[in-house]
Parts: C-alpha cells; structure tokens; sequence
C-alpha cells in the first residue's frame, strides 16, 4: 500500500517541479496537491492502524505524514495564496527529520536504497526551506529540476518497480550506490547549469520570461 501512494508523491513532485519552472499554473498544481497530500495522510494512518504493534510498519508509516502535511499545506497555500514561510520552515523540520529516517533505514530497517533516497529528500526539503522559507528567489530554477528529476528517482520509479517485484530482485547495495553516485553528479552538474541560465534570464529583463513572483 505504501508503494501507491510513493507512486503519486512522483507524481506531485513533476508537477511541483515544473510549477518552480514556470510550466504548470499554481492554482493547477495546488490542486493535485491536495489530493496527493490527503492520499498520503490517509495511507500512513491504515498502515499503523492494521500493523498490529509491528515497529517497522509505524516506523516506515510514520515518515509518510511528513510528506503528506507538506503537500496539503503547499495546495492550501497556492490555492489560497498565502505566504510560503511557514510551508518554508515546516521544509525545515522535514529535512532534518529526513536524516533521522535515513539513519533508521540504514541501520534499524536495513534498507540501504531508502536510506539513501531519504538523503535525496533531505537534500530536497532543504532546498524548499531555503526558496521558501528564506525567500532565497535564486534557487527557484535549480530547485525546480531537483524537484522534477527527484519526482522520477526516488519515487515513481522504485514504486513502480516494487509494484512488480522487481525492486526486490536486485542487489540493494548495488542500488543505493548508483542512487548515491547519480544524485552527487547530476545534482552537482546541475548547479552551474541552472546558475548560468539564471543569469542570463536576468539580464534578458523582461523578454526573459516570466517572473519568479509570477511563478
């Protein structure tokens, strides 16, 4: 059950994505996250409830309300156009709490591809803290990418291949390595790219684009 609403955090997480990069309307967005954001409240709360007092059930539960609190409060506030400092801070919280959960796969549960995919998240919910919560304008185009790529790479992907038992096969070692080296390069290569580009969007002025308020 998990795996399916994992499988729709990739979803929300393209769509959030390409919203930062000025591809998809707020009020749009805002949307589909509630729905997701409801789906990952609702999952998380079945899961514990029929766990039967299994601590690795409630412990891999529990994590999932973070992320669905955090997509409510990001449909409320496109919708309603509120100010994102406390979705900001709330980013906050999340990014640290990650490492908790990342540090609890690795060596509590045994999972060492979700240990490294709750880094990715870390890495992620940092980034929103920063954009949001401190208003740092000039990551929103880096962000917007880290958003989308994650949105395939550490959800729809291995939910889906956990859906069909495939994820199961492989050698989880294997898999966390290539997920670790995949997001040092590509989010590393990624930085200059997205600088550059910002910059020549700013000179550009208004022919540029669109505005990041106008995002």
């Amino acid at each position: 059950m998990g795996a399916v609403g994992l499988l729709y955090v990739g979803a929300v997480l393209f769509i959030n994505g390409l919203m930062l990069l000025g591809k998809v309307d707020l009020r749009a967005a805002g949307i589909f996250n509630l729905f997701v954001g409801a789906l990952q409240v609702i999952t998380p709360t079945v899961l514990i409830i029929t766990a039967n007092g299994r601590p690795d059930v409630i412990l891999n539960a529990s994590g999932i309300f973070l992320f669905g609190f955090t997509y409510l409060y990001v449909g409320i506030g496109l919708l309603g156009g509120f100010d994102t400092t406390g979705i900001g801070y709330f980013s906050l919280f999340v990014a640290i709490m990650a490492l908790g959960y990342a540090f609890a796969n690795f060596r509590v549960l045994n999972d060492r591809p979700f240990a490294v995919i709750w880094l990715y998240w870390s890495f992620l919910w940092l980034l929103f803290f920063l954009l949001l919560g401190l208003k740092r304008d000039h990551l929103t185009t880096y962000t917007g990418w880290v958003t989308a790529i994650e949105g395939w790479v550490t959800a729809a992907i291995p939910a889906f291949l956990i859906l069909i038992g495939y994820w199961q096969r492989w050698n989880q070692n294997v898999i966390a390595t290539l997920l670790l080296v995949f997001g040092v390069v590509v989010f590393g290569a990624l930085w200059p790219l997205t600088r550059k580009r910002g910059a020549l969007s700013s000179r550009a002025g208004p022919a540029g684009g669109e505005t990041i308020a106008a995002r």
